[in-house]
């Protein structure tokens, strides 16, 4: 981030490949429309706070047309042969890929994060999903879940701002090649992609009903979890929220999964090749400024190493590029919102006055946007908030450990079980610690790597069910016969 002889001239994407208008409806049985009441908000560029759109506010007369629309669509989309269906996911997937760039620099300028991120890790494995679950549409009686499966009815969905475009397609995509219909709820800080996405729906053909787009607040997800119509209830999200969604939903025949918060542990043993594991640490914490609810936010560094791999990693801190997000040369973006970015101010506050001690990447922040350097707290005891809530930003907090036993004991020593990272030469060592890791998902000297086959959840207070793999068909399906006549 300091200036030196050797800079990054600016390589800006160009803004003009993506049209966005002034104002959007509601997507309700293949239209847009306007909210039943009328109400719009807006949706800000994090990186600048400038206004990109005005969009119309579902509320629960809006939830209720759409359950309606999916509901009577239902019939005839569940009805398709498995490789009719297919067909519509792959031409979905193929307009992804040609509408990728387009898509990358519009998820840029609503989330805040880098271009880079957008184009060449979002956009690829959300077309990817799309041709993975068409491919399992027509295999469905062979996917292990009995010989009849069918699909439950009408899916009400709610995703994050984190990865607004990805998350919509580990939901939708296995909702539909398993023939269900679908209500989808964004965030209210990044409901453009979903948006789009709605007008690639009506460009690929799908027909009438089948995916449902409601931008809106708490209160319409809320009402769409809620209504009689859903059959499965799909949610990715804060822990608080997760925790309502199941209480609501006691006591009924709903099906549920949530994926929810985490606190990964990223463990460097004394064997690990050092400039690799920086570069894990890296991708584990900081990538979209470390909100991600995988993200590797504690590390556990074997003690003899601990110099020697801080040192490395506060080198390396400060080579990261802050800057305009749709700058192809930047490595951290803006935080998504003024809100989120007070959340991680105030517990980064909080370590400071436990008595951990606080280093920043030399950076300057932009003055306008909402925006946080690269953050990394040392002499962390477990007993510090900063290494046990969800921070949600770029924010590492460090701890130290001296035998494999007493990594796994600090790395489960969480209410999550999401992720878990493993630096170490030694296999034998990775599976012996992997196996009494409570998470579900542990990679092996390597950090957040996604594909589509496989499967993805966690344990604990980070939720239940999986997404992604065979195993994301299973929460869409039933053998009883009994769903699907709703």
């Amino acid at each position: 981030m300091a200036s030196t002889a050797f800079d990054y001239a600016p390589a800006p994407e160009s803004r003009s490949v993506v049209d966005i208008a002034p104002s959007y409806g509601l997507f309700i049985d293949g239209e847009f429309t306007e909210a039943a009441d009328g109400k719009v908000f807006k949706t800000v560029a994090p990186a600048t706070e400038e206004v990109l759109s005005e969009v119309a506010r579902a509320g629960t007369e809006d939830v209720d047309r759409a359950v309606r629309a999916a509901g009577k669509a239902f019939t005839r989309w569940s009805a398709l042969p498995g490789a009719e269906r297919a067909k519509y996911l792959f031409r979905i997937a193929r307009i992804l890929q040609e509408r990728s760039r387009e898509l990358a620099v519009l998820e840029t300028l609503d989330n805040g994060k880098p271009i880079r991120e957008t184009r060449d890790a979002d956009l690829p494995l959300v077309a990817a999903y799309f041709f993975y679950y068409a491919g399992w549409a027509d295999k469905l009686p062979h996917a292990g879940f009995g010989p009849d499966p069918r699909p439950l009815g009408v899916a009400g969905q709610v995703i994050p701002w984190n990865f607004p475009l990805l998350m919509l397609a580990w939901k939708i995509a296995p909702a539909l090649a398993a023939g269900n219909t679908v209500v989808l709820k964004p965030a209210e800080t990044t409901p453009l992609s979903a948006l789009f996405f709605a007008d690639i729906c009506r460009q690929a053909g799908l027909p009438k009903g089948v995916v449902n787009i409601l931008p809106g607040y708490g209160d319409a997800g809320a009402a769409l979890v809620a209504h009689e119509g859903v059959a499965k209830v799909a949610f990715t999200g804060s822990t608080a929220v997760g925790k309502e969604i199941a209480r609501a939903l006691a006591g009924t025949d709903k099906r549920l999964t949530l994926e929810l918060g985490g606190k990964g542990a990223n463990i460097v043993f004394d064997d690990a090749p050092v400039d690799q594991a920086v570069e894990g640490i890296v991708s584990g914490i900081f990538f979209n400024q470390g909100q991600v609810c995988c993200a590797g936010s504690r590390l556990l560094v074997q003690e003899s190493v601990e110099e020697e791999v801080l040192d490395a990693l506060k080198r390396r801190l400060s080579t990261l590029r802050l800057g305009d997000p749709l700058d192809k040369n930047t490595d951290i973006g803006a935080i998504n919102s003024a809100e989120q970015l007070s959340r991680i101010t105030a517990l980064v506050e909080t370590g400071e006055a436990e008595g951990a001690e606080r280093w920043s990447a030399p950076c300057e922040l932009p003055s306008s946007g909402y925006w946080f350097a690269p953050t990394l707290f040392t002499g962390v005891s477990q007993a510090h908030t900063v290494a046990r809530d969800e921070i949600f930003g770029p924010v590492l907090s460090v701890l130290t450990f001296r035998t494999p036993e007493e990594a796994v004991a600090k790395a489960n020593n969480t209410p999550y079980g999401l992720s878990a990272g493993i630096w170490t030469e030694k296999g034998s060592r990775i599976l012996a610690v992997a196996e009494r890791l409570r998470a579900g998902v542990v990679w092996a000297n390597t950090f957040n790597k996604f594909d589509p086959t496989s499967p993805f959840g966690g344990y604990q207070e980070s939720g239940f069910g999986r997404e992604g793999g065979r195993h994301g068909l299973e929460a869409y399906l039933s053998t009883s016969g009994r769903e699907g006549e709703r």
